[in-house]
């Protein structure tokens, strides 16, 4: 079964988005290894709360619009 685990920043995707997101990458997935593995293959998509996550020891924050 082929899993994606997505961690986006919270709100940065709309709920269509993640669909989109989803399902191209399911079609992603059935590209590599046939049509066999589309029934049981796992999308996630991981929203992580603004200032949840950084990179060398920089908090990454959404900018305001």
């Amino acid at each position: 079964m082929p899993f994606a685990n997505y961690k986006l920043p919270q709100d940065s995707l709309t709920s269509a988005q993640k669909e989109d997101l989803i399902h191209k990458t399911t079609e992603l997935m059935v590209g590599f290894f046939g049509e066999t593995v589309r029934p049981t293959t796992m999308v996630l998509v991981e929203e992580i709360k603004d200032g949840g996550y950084g990179r060398a020891d920089e908090v990454f924050v959404m900018p305001d619009d």
